[in-house]
């Protein structure tokens, strides 16, 4: 007889889902070396709450990038629902992707002693947003608005090469960058 899991209170789930996004907005601003009572005070929370839902800033740095994740790869869909065209969709998703990558820098140092984790989170990137930025990829070119041999994998290799770097310059915009690449692949 395996063991049953207590179901997690609406409240708790509230707790985390304030947590992690307040964690996502001090790492942008702060890196992931910020002090971790600054995501308590921009949760709303006592440092132990933070604590007692990430024991580790690792645990804490790699549940916002995989709640960050998975946010990405919803968003594919609403900005398909939302957008008056598929074209539109990708640029208004990119921005979001964008967002993560944002989100993401430092990443790589607070987990470098442990491969398997930052293992893990790529796996999981590739896993969720790939398929959803290949969705508005292939709306967009079923639609004629850009051409049938772009890959998803070419507009985030594209996307994530110019981000790389831009938190070290302030005279560079990255969106912009973006937006000047996306407009490169529209078919007039």
């Amino acid at each position: 007889m395996g063991t049953r899991e207590e179901p997690v209170r609406a409240d708790a789930r509230r707790s985390r889902s304030a947590l992690l996004e307040a964690a996502a907005a001090v790492f942008v601003t702060d890196g992931v070396d910020a002090p971790v009572r600054a995501v308590a005070a921009r949760a709303g929370v006592g440092v132990g709450t933070v604590y007692r839902h990430f024991p580790t800033r690792p645990d804490l740095v790699v549940a916002v990038y995989r709640h960050q994740i998975e946010s990405c790869a919803a968003a594919a869909r609403t900005c398909l629902d939302a957008a008056a065209t598929p074209y539109g969709a990708l640029l208004d998703w990119a921005g979001t992707f964008v967002d993560l990558l944002v989100t993401k820098h430092g990443l790589a140092g607070a987990l470098s002693q442990d491969s398997g984790r930052s293992a893990a989170l790529h796996s999981l990137f590739l896993e969720r947003v790939l398929p959803a930025c290949a969705t508005i990829v292939a709306a967009a070119a079923d639609a004629g608005q850009v051409p049938h041999d772009v890959t998803a994998y070419e507009v985030l290799r594209g996307i994530g090469n110019l981000c790389v770097g831009a938190d070290g310059d302030p005279r560079y915009d990255a969106r912009r960058a973006v937006r000047f690449f996306l407009a490169g692949l529209r078919v007039a």
